[in-house]
């Protein structure tokens, strides 16, 4: 294996995605069209690599259908993209971006695995949204390598990327990071390495408050989102945008804001833990707050 340390984000010629459920299908997209990177779809269910690639050509082909995109891209894009059944199988990837769930201890079992297997410059980033980042990269060989890259859903159409230093990260790895980024087509804003950091800070109580009022019978989902949307110009209800981001997502975040910050104001609405228990976690399981037709 090939030993070398990307001196910036032009050295970097491919990317390991680790994890090939919605949030990684469209990191990967983003950095095989724009950047134009070989990329690597990792992911230990077989069923959930096939799910991931129907997605992906998804939407590749809305695309073409909206001439966004030709058939001849499309190709060239199909032809950078590979897949592969577990970490051990990573091709000597320049750069890594984990996406898996929202679990402290998978992203450090994960971390620690990569560390085993990759060239010891390989810079390896975490898209949590809400987890410590000096905690992920504890659990690495060389923290240092370590940062969070905190891209939004849908990736393909958000245009920004989070980037968070751990108490352990370089300024190389930040500003290597940022640069990928940007060659990503994104926009960048830098958080400090805390709970939920900037959006989620903000976004989830935001959406939890919206589970309370809808728990309290305080308004129908419809009333709570048509008056957010229409009455401080927002492009999606609270309740709504729930469904989308995924309720055992939000459920996690506010778990780890409630946690780590000690404060009861983030504790996580009652109605959000019951429609996680029920198995309604959104537009993905056909049903959340709103039902979807599968």
């Amino acid at each position: 294996m090939v030993r070398f340390m990307a001196s910036s984000a032009d050295d970097i010629k491919s990317v390991c995605v680790v994890g090939a459920g919605q949030m990684g299908i469209g990191i990967g997209l983003v950095a095989a069209r724009v950047a134009g990177l070989r990329v690597q779809f990792v992911d230990s269910s077989a069923a959930q690599l096939d799910k991931g690639m129907a997605f992906l050509e998804k939407l590749l082909a809305k695309d073409i259908a909206k001439g966004k995109c030709t058939e001849e891209v499309r190709s060239e894009v199909r032809a950078r993209i590979t897949t592969g059944a577990s970490i051990s199988q990573i091709a000597g990837a320049d750069f890594v971006i984990e996406a898996v769930s929202e679990n402290v201890d998978l992203k450090r079992r994960i971390f620690a695995e990569l560390s085993e297997v990759l060239p010891e410059e390989t810079i390896l980033a975490t898209n949590t949204s809400s987890i410590s980042i000096t905690k992920i990269a504890s659990a690495a060989r060389r923290p240092e390598n370590v940062v969070g890259m905190h891209f939004m859903n849908p990736v393909p159409v958000m245009k920004l990327v989070e980037i968070i230093p751990g108490l352990q990260t370089s300024p190389k790895t930040l500003d290597t990071t940022l640069a990928l980024a940007r060659r990503m087509g994104k926009t960048t804003t830098r958080s400090q390495d805390v709970p939920g950091f900037i959006a989620n800070r903000l976004l989830m109580p935001y959406i939890n408050e919206a589970l309370i009022a809808l728990q309290e019978g305080i308004a129908t989902r419809e009333d709570i989102d048509t008056t957010m949307k229409l009455g401080t110009n927002n492009p999606m209800g609270p309740l709504t945008l729930a469904d989308f981001i995924g309720l055992d997502t939000c459920l996690a975040i506010m778990k780890v804001l409630h946690t780590e910050l000690g404060d009861s104001k983030y504790r996580p609405a009652v109605l959000l833990q019951k429609y996680v228990d029920a198995g309604w976690l959104g537009v993905k399981s056909g049903r959340g707050i709103y039902e979807y037709e599968s």
